[in-house]
């Protein structure tokens, strides 16, 4: 590269740091939150199962949802990690240095998995493939999640939001904070400590004033 050619490079790079700043600061205004709600996440999965790719789209955000894994440990995933036949099990790869663990699928999951399975004639390598038969890259998952959340939702939405989602559900459903931690691979608890604020638990003891003691100042 001359030293021109570099010059322009290093003028240039600032400006495309601020631009991706910027925009992730608008999302987050126009979302006011870091994590998809259960409903949000059921709307995206019924409105990309009407796409070219709807079967295989559709099963990527849910287990993305039910079982929180990162894009990466998304389109890590092989059909030698899915028991499909009787335990009914996926073997989750964490990635980040988190811990691995066995978590139970639920049967419409397995249903659809077996759908997707029969439709794509596939029963080893990657689970999500492209038409032509290579692995779903982590960019085109995340391209096509936003595209969808942009038309189902009118913000565009990074797929970690479904990891996040994942755990506060678990905490609004009542689950330990222990057993969280377990779920998401988490190493240290604080990062499960997080979901505890995202969620309305602590303040479910929180009670309005009485109408009655209520007085205007």
């Amino acid at each position: 590269m001359t030293d021109a050619a570099s010059s322009r490079v290093t003028r240039l790079r600032p400006a495309t740091e601020s631009r991706t700043v910027r925009t992730r600061s608008t999302n987050d205004a126009a979302r006011g939150r870091k994590h998809l709600t259960r409903d949000e996440v059921h709307r995206l999965i019924r409105a990309a199962k009407k796409g070219r790719q709807g079967q295989r789209d559709a099963l990527m955000i849910r287990l993305a949802f039910e079982h929180g894994l990162r894009v990466s440990e998304l389109v890590a995933l092989k059909w030698q990690h899915l028991d499909l036949a009787s335990g009914h099990t996926l073997t989750v790869q964490r990635a980040k240095g988190s811990l691995d663990g066995t978590h139970p699928l639920q049967g419409e999951t397995v249903r659809a998995l077996k759908r997707y399975q029969t439709a794509t004639e596939r029963r080893d390598g990657f689970v999500f493939v492209s038409e032509r038969g290579a692995p779903v890259s982590i960019e085109g998952f995340r391209k096509m999640l936003a595209r969808l959340s942009v038309r189902v939702l009118g913000v565009p939405w990074h797929p970690h939001a479904l990891r996040h989602a994942c755990g506060v559900h678990l905490i609004n459903s009542g689950t330990d904070i222990r057993t969280v931690q377990q779920y998401l691979g988490h190493a240290n608890i604080q990062n499960t400590v997080a979901y505890t604020a995202l969620s309305g638990r602590p303040f479910e003891r929180v009670r309005k004033p009485s109408s009655r003691r209520w007085h205007r100042p």
